[in-house]
């Protein structure tokens, strides 16, 4: 592994190998989702490093920016914010979930299709 410090504007910048995934007809709206996506990932960055500030603070009263940033939680705390982290993104990703369960529901399943071939 190298010693030189990561360059993280150029990572972020990098392309990515392949073709970019479509899900919608529009590229627009990828673009979107892609930039929301990215926006969610940013927030529960933010979130996590919040939540570590204020447990500190709970514990010490006071910190530096080397308590942040050697901070490990316990087993505790990384339940806790798995579980944050999931009800955040389930609020989130709940309108697409939504779409996906009215879709479900009204596709016809394996056996609706085997039963209305066998009465007809």
């Amino acid at each position: 592994m190298s010693d030189e410090p990561i360059d993280w504007m150029l990572r972020a910048n990098a392309k990515a190998k392949g073709l970019r995934p479509q899900y919608f007809d529009d590229p627009a709206l990828d673009t979107m989702l892609s930039m929301v996506m990215a926006l969610v990932g940013e927030v529960s960055v933010v979130r996590e490093r919040l939540d570590t500030v204020e447990r500190l603070l709970d514990a010490k009263g006071t910190i530096s920016r080397a308590d942040i940033e050697s901070y490990a939680p316990d087993r505790d705390a990384a339940f806790e914010r798995g579980s944050l982290t999931r009800e955040y993104v389930a609020r989130i990703m709940r309108g697409m979930q939504q779409n996906i369960e009215t879709m479900q529901a009204d596709e016809p399943s394996v056996e609706d299709v085997r039963q209305s071939l066998l009465h007809s």
